[in-house]
Order: C-alpha cells, then structure tokens, then sequence
C-alpha cells in the first residue's frame, strides 16, 4: 500500500544516466583500448580503460543511492549502505585484476585458455608464481565479480519491490522508456556473459517474476520503471541464448567453460577469433 500511495512516474533522468555511464565508463572500455591501446601508456602506469573503470566505481554507487532514494518503498538503509559498500570493494578488486590482464594480453596472454595452459604461463620459473598468477585470476574474476555484481543486482531487485502501482492507476511505459530498453539489454548481456553470472542474473529475474505474480493477487502491478526492468532482463536472457546457440560448436571455448552452464565471455572470443586471424594476416 506505501508504494501504491505515490504517482509513479518514469525516472528518465537515472537511467538515461545508468544507460550513459555503463555503456561509456563499462561497456565501452574495451572499444577505448582498441582506440587507446596500451602501447600508446607507459605499462607500469594507469592506461585510459583503467581511468574509465576508475569513473565507474565512483559514479555507479551514486546512481544507485539516487536510484533507492526515488523508490516508493521505504528500504532498509543498512542493507543498501552494505551493498554500495561491498560494491565498491569488489569493483576496485576487478579494477586490479582487469588492468594487470589486459597487460597480459600484450606478452602474448589467452583468454580462451586456463592459467596453466597460457604459453606464457605454465613454463614461469620458480612454479609457484603460476600460483600467484591464479590468485589474481581469482581475485578477478571470482571473488571480485561476486562482490560486484551480487549487490548490484541485490539493490535492482529491492528496488523493483517498490515499483508497484494499484490496477486502477495502471501505468505504461513512455516512448523514451521504449528506446532506451535495448542499450540496457544489451549491457545486461555484457555483464552476464562477461562477467560469468548467468546464475544470479537468472535467479534474480525470477525473484522479480515471483514478486510481480505475488503483487497480482494483491492487485498491484509493475509500474513504469518496474516494467523497464524486467523487459530488460527479458531481453537480456534472449540475447545470452542467442549468444550460446551461436557459439555451441565452439570446441575451443567448450574446453574452457566445460560448466553445466556454458556462456563463453566477448574478450575470450574476441582474443579467439578476431584477434589472432587480425595477428596471423
């Protein structure tokens, strides 16, 4: 009933910053490092895409506290200051990792292949450096992703709770809502299939499915920024099938994600099929 209380009204001033900023500051730091590549930054200093994930982790937790405060439901202030908190922390550790990774890839480094089995690496004297080289792969890639996107999502869907409105008052998405419904996709299936979270994407889209089912009966439904979210994820979960079904064959990439759940990532395609024929002609 709080939410329902309030007019709903599309905040198309946050997420056309959230769309502006991911697709800048995230999205589109691999494309600078094409632009700007690393040759053109001393090795041992900052490169362009690691100021833009610098800007990312300092603007993407004031979009999302903007984000709570226009929500319609009174959220748990503690919860959401710990989740911008671990946010923060854990996109700091990817932005290590990441750097040091894409410095890798100069000396010859392969996304499409394990630590161990990069020729750069399994041949490192003394052996336990290829531990420490692990380490930092699970810096990067596990643990920094977990605390990165796990709060993420979590403050998405806290905040979804409080976009409801009642039946009568029903409301639909505007046109520039419309427009902005496929970069967002998109970028969501950048963070999937990137960043290895098909599973909490996927159990976070149908807690929001839950939510809206369980509103129905009390007879609330999705308001405007409500339904821009989870056509978002609809949209998303299409594009990461599409993406799967194209690459199933793939026996190179089947060998590094050998999961029950295979999603190969963009940069170890892109390392994969366009940057080695690039080097080979």
């Amino acid at each position: 009933m709080e939410s329902s209380l309030l007019k709903p009204t599309f905040h198309l001033d946050l997420w056309v910053s959230f769309t502006i900023q991911n697709w800048l500051l995230d999205f589109g730091r691999p494309i600078v490092m094409i632009i700007l590549p690393l040759e053109w930054f001393p090795l041992n200093r900052p490169s362009a895409g690691d100021y833009f994930h610098m800007a990312y982790n300092i603007i993407t937790p004031f979009l999302l506290l903007k984000l709570i405060e226009r929500s319609p439901k009174t959220l748990p202030h503690s919860a959401v200051y710990l989740c911008i908190i671990t946010f923060v922390m854990g996109a700091s550790i990817h932005l290590v990792g990441d750097s040091i990774n894409h410095r890798l890839l100069l000396s010859g480094y392969q996304l499409h292949l394990s630590v161990r089995e990069n020729p750069i690496i399994k041949n490192l004297q003394p052996a336990s450096l290829i531990d420490s080289f692990e380490l930092l792969y699970y810096y990067d890639e596990k643990l920094g992703h977990s605390m990165w996107y796990v709060p993420f999502f979590l403050i998405l869907f806290l905040y979804f709770t409080g976009c409801f409105t009642h039946i009568k008052e029903e409301k639909r998405m505007p046109l520039t809502a419309w427009f902005l419904l496929a970069p967002s996709a998109v970028y969501y299936w950048y963070l999937i299939t990137e960043g290895q979270i098909f599973i909490l994407f996927i159990f976070t889209f149908f807690a929001m499915t839950a939510t809206v089912m369980h509103q129905k009966r009390k007879g609330f439904v999705p308001d405007s920024n409500g339904l821009f979210l989870l056509y978002s994820f609809s949209i998303a979960l299409g594009l990461v099938s599409v993406w799967v079904a194209c690459l199933w064959s793939d026996q190179v990439l089947r060998k590094k994600y050998r999961g029950v759940i295979y999603i190969p990532e963009p940069w170890a395609f892109y390392t994969l099929h366009i940057r080695d024929k690039e080097a080979s002609a």
